[in-house]
């Protein structure tokens, strides 16, 4: 009976052992505190409008006051995730642009646990058949120039991860709705896995990703985390997507590269090819950096890769945004 009970003591010191572990993995690989919410001058509301028979959801921050024929900017959030993640993850970093710039940002919600983007592989379908996120984004905006009296000219689109998949999407099929777009750790998928039907031109593209992403390979291939979770099948590497808008475009010329020296080892390559008619296609290289927007207010967690506090990528995306409607 001794012997049981010294094997029972044993089981169960074995197991503590095992939940100390997990939960120190988990707040190694895992946890990351929220930043602070920054004191804003506008309001978050929540709302929702019924497309294609689906309820959708969103939520809009509007600075005080908003003026008539300001921007409006969408931000589409990662696999699996809301708005209210997507807001975290980037630091309420165009919260705090629209207050200092004065335009409109709207977090839409995807309907699966994917946005349906250009690729083959993934979650995009309710009830048995796939989402039109496309309509649905195209539908929201039609909606908020309407309700918020934005400037129809100067809607623009970012996103992380599958939002920025989603990004990519919106500039080969609805360039005439969307001035520009910005997409964050994401790739065009390669041409096997690419699914959507571009109209024959591209509106302005940012493609910014991080060289150590542990999910989307910066150099092109299955985009996956750690070989085992999120397979959203093959894409082309970060150069290859933006030649690719660069070749839409007709932008036959070399593209002219600017690099920044920044903390901790990381730096930035600009690659920025233009044509006459005013039209950009912009590389952002994160050398050092991993999955996410990188900005100054919030560490992802490690599981992403590395997290550099710099550049301030809300900041950058913005400015990419403000150029197109220069000319």
């Amino acid at each position: 009976m001794r012997k049981f009970w010294r094997f029972i003591g044993a089981c169960l010191l074995g197991l503590l052992g095992l939940a100390v572990l997990a939960v120190a993995l988990f707040g190694y690989f895992i946890y990351s505190p929220d930043p602070v919410p920054p004191q804003l001058t506008g309001t978050l509301t929540r709302s929702t409008v019924v497309f294609d028979g689906l309820e959708r959801s969103y939520q809009i921050y509007t600075p005080h006051p908003l003026a008539p024929g300001a921007p409006l900017v969408f931000v589409m959030h990662g696999s699996g995730e809301r708005a209210a993640e997507i807001r975290i993850g980037t630091g309420y970093g165009f919260e705090r642009l629209a207050d200092a710039h004065g335009f409109a940002v709207v977090y839409p919600n995807a309907a699966s646990f994917d946005w349906n983007d250009c690729s083959k592989v993934g979650d995009f379908s309710v009830a048995g058949r796939n989402v039109d996120d496309v309509g649905f984004l195209v539908a929201l905006a039609d909606k908020l120039t309407q309700e918020l009296n934005v400037d129809k000219k100067r809607i623009f689109a970012t996103g992380v991860s599958s939002g920025g998949f989603m990004s990519l999407r919106l500039a080969v099929e609805s360039p005439a709705r969307f001035r520009a777009v910005a997409a964050v750790s994401a790739n065009v998928p390669s041409p096997e896995n690419f699914k959507c039907a571009p109209v024959g031109r591209s509106t302005s593209v940012m493609i910014m990703n991080g060289t150590k992403d542990p999910l989307v390979p910066f150099t092109g291939g299955e985009s996956n985390l750690l070989g085992l979770f999120y397979k959203g099948g093959n894409v082309r590497s970060s150069q290859e997507s933006a030649q690719y808008f660069a070749n839409l475009h007709a932008m036959t010329g070399s593209p002219q590269t600017r690099q920044t020296q920044m903390a901790d080892g990381v730096s930035m390559d600009q690659t920025l090819w233009q044509n006459a008619a005013g039209a950009e296609v912009e590389l952002v290289a994160i050398h050092g950096g991993g999955h996410g927007l990188p900005q100054p207010y919030w560490r992802r967690p490690r599981l992403l890769g590395p997290s550099p506090m710099e550049p301030n990528g809300p900041t950058l995306i913005w400015n990419f945004f403000q150029r197109q409607t220069s000319h």
